[in-house]
């Protein structure tokens, strides 16, 4: 069953910024998603555009169907009920979102008392359980946020956004913080609680290392638009996109001397956003763009069993694409244009 279908998503900020271009996404219950790309690529506008939680002067349109029901055609006070209830969002930066001179039990407690319409003893005894459940004491409802440690302030915000039982989760860079031992305890707990809870989670990083081990599916976003789709570890180990191939590279691989000593980059950065640049915007930076790629874009098209990608050089048919090469047959490809 479809938990979550976008359609057509677009995003664009006042003075004619195009942060989110015609995206269009499905996600089923207990499926986990990952959403890859820059920073500037559209993946946080994105996530908070599906709660409605963009600033005044942002303009959405197309659909945002949350088991069935439009988001965007929603009136306010059911997106207030939506909001915790259908859908809720782990924000990165754990210290930044818990309000500093509150207790963390109580702040769990606080939605459980606006949209469960719980007695103030039965959202306290609530808070205590959901701490439990993400592994910290029920004692620790009484300490403030900066008794924590990180890994205990980013329980607490998983615990927060369970706590009115929501269907869908979205964790926007839930780990960038952290050291890679309480990294994978996090990962670890989402993905339990997820199956444990037939949740649908949309998980937002740079890392497709990260996203690869966490995710079933993975999304890779550029400039705005999804160029890459496909099952996770399949997309991070053979992307048949350019762009998804740099980010998988800028990464060593633990047993691989060759990425270790000398990882691949991506020189440049995603273009602005209200100054797109014709054709394919990746193609500035491409090792292998083609002479048509400055002025013919690209729609995501097969690329294989379950995969889109949206570059000129895939062939359906054999599943490939001239990006797998790799920066060396850089002048091979140019010379086989038309």
């Amino acid at each position: 069953m479809t938990l979550l279908d976008v359609r057509n998503l677009t995003v664009t900020y006042p003075g004619g910024a195009a942060a989110v271009r015609g995206v269009d996404l499905r996600l089923a219950a207990g499926e986990k998603l990952g959403l890859a790309g820059e920073s500037g690529c559209g993946k946080s506008t994105l996530a908070l555009s599906l709660l409605r939680l963009l600033p005044a002067g942002a303009r959405i349109t197309g659909e945002i169907l949350l088991d069935g029901e439009d988001v965007l055609a929603m009136k306010w006070g059911r997106v207030r009920a939506v909001r915790w209830a259908g859908a809720s969002i782990v924000f990165q930066g754990a210290m930044h979102s818990l309000n500093p001179v509150h207790r963390v039990g109580d702040q769990i407690a606080e939605p459980v008392l606006l949209h469960r319409r719980a007695t103030p003893a039965r959202a306290r005894a609530k808070a205590g359980e959901l701490l439990e459940h993400v592994g910290l004491p029920a004692a620790r409802a009484q300490a403030y946020p900066h008794e924590l440690s990180g890994g205990q302030r980013q329980r607490v915000m998983i615990a927060m956004a369970l706590a009115c039982d929501p269907r869908l989760i979205v964790a926007d860079e839930p780990t960038t913080a952290l050291d890679v031992m309480i990294q994978a305890q996090i990962l670890r707990l989402i993905e339990r609680l997820v199956s444990e809870q037939d949740l649908g989670l949309i998980m937002i990083s740079h890392d497709l290392a990260v996203l690869a081990d966490t995710c079933d599916r993975l999304a890779v976003m550029y400039a705005g638009r999804v160029v890459e789709e496909g099952p996770a570890r399949q997309v991070h180990e053979d992307a048949r996109h350019p762009y998804g191939r740099a980010l998988s590279e800028a990464f060593p691989r633990i047993g691989d001397p060759a990425s270790r000593f000398a990882p691949r980059g991506l020189p440049g950065d995603p273009p602005d956003p209200s100054a797109l640049p014709p054709g394919c915007t990746f193609h500035p930076r491409c090792p292998v763009a083609l002479d048509l790629c400055a002025t013919e874009d690209q729609a995501l098209r097969e690329a294989g069993a379950g995969r889109r990608a949206a570059c000129v050089h895939v062939d359906a048919g054999a599943g490939a694409t001239a990006a797998g090469q790799g920066v060396e047959d850089e002048d091979e490809v140019r010379s086989s244009a038309p």
